[in-house]
Order: structure tokens, then C-alpha cells, then sequence
């Protein structure tokens, strides 16, 4: 058995437990609130030349990464936010490859760094401010077939955060800061 760490995966892929436990939730919550300064220490020190550089062979520049993180977690942000005030939102999928590819993923990651910190902030509050019913609140994702709940989506985007910022992580061993 090989223990190299898969470049796509460098946590592992995502796996869902059957039942959410408030202590996983606490946990997911602490991975969205520290996401923003554990990305800013992972983006330390790298130069232009490192952030343009692709964090696996076949994969995006950090920069582009980066940026990918902003815009997934705003879509995200705004997913929570319909899942409290309807009943059942059915959420917009987007074409994320096509966004890396926007003229926006080539400015400079402060731009999104900066973006990243207050949403994350806020994103974290509003979710230790849920009530016990609330994290049972559904939304439709039209890809999947069966809804999730706040919970599932609260995991995911801990798992999402910590899963980039091991990219980044990798991908500074491999360029070189």
C-alpha cells in the first residue's frame, strides 16, 4: 500500500458521516473561521512568479486557486443564507472551471484574501448563531439527489477550506518558497 499523498486530495476527499454530531459542526466552524489566516500564512512569501505556478500537474495556478476559494465560498455564503430564509432554495450551480478562467483570476490574491477574511468572520458567526432546527434546513443542489442540509453544507465548506490550503501548502514545497 502506497502512503503518497494524492496531489487532488491532499486531506483525503471528502466523506460525510451518516450522523452529524454538534462536536463535528463545532469543528467544521473552527475550519471556516481560520480558514482566511491559515491561507494568508500558507500565501507567505510566495512570489508572482510561485503564485502563477500550478499547484499539481493538470491543476490551476495558486493564483487561480485563490481566487477559486473567494468565489466558491461567497456561493457558498449566499447558499447558507437562502437554505434560513426559504424553504428548500434550489441553488445555482456555477461553472468553476470557466471562472478560473476570468480575467478577475489573474489579479493580485490580495484581492480575494481580503475578500476571504470578513466573509469568513461573518459566515462563521452566523453559523454559531444557528439554532438546533435550523441545521436541519434544506437546500437543493440540482446536480445531486437528495438535498442538503446546513449541516452537510457546513462540513463540506470546512473540508473545502482546509482541503486548498493544503494545496497551497504542497504547492510551495514543489516551487520552492
Amino acid at each position: 500500500m502506497s502512503s503518497a499523498i494524492d496531489p487532488c486530495y491532499p486531506i483525503g476527499k471528502l466523506s460525510l458521516p451518516a450522523t452529524i454530531t454538534p462536536e463535528l459542526r463545532k469543528e467544521a466552524i473552527a475550519d471556516i473561521a481560520t480558514m482566511a489566516a491559515k491561507l494568508s500564512a500558507a500565501l507567505e512569501g510566495m512570489t508572482e512568479a510561485e503564485l502563477d505556478s500550478p499547484y499539481r500537474e493538470g491543476g490551476w495556478t495558486v493564483r487561480q486557486l485563490v481566487h477559486h476559494i473567494a468565489d466558491s465560498h461567497m456561493n457558498a455564503f449566499t447558499r447558507l443564507k437562502l437554505a434560513l430564509t426559504e424553504e428548500t432554495p434550489v441553488i445555482r450551480p456555477y461553472d468553476e472551471k470557466g471562472w478560473a478562467l476570468t480575467a478577475d483570476a489573474k489579479f493580485d490574491v490580495a484581492l480575494s484574501l481580503e475578500l476571504i477574511k470578513p466573509l469568513h468572520t461573518r459566515w462563521a458567526m452566523l453559523l454559531e448563531s444557528l439554532e438546533e432546527a435550523q441545521w436541519k434546513r434544506l437546500l437543493q443542489h440540482p446536480e445531486k439527489q437528495v438535498p442538503w442540509t446546513i449541516e452537510m453544507l457546513t462540513l463540506i465548506y470546512g473540508w473545502h477550506s482546509r482541503h486548498h490550503v493544503a494545496h497551497i501548502v504542497a504547492a510551495k514545497k514543489i516551487v520552492g518558497s
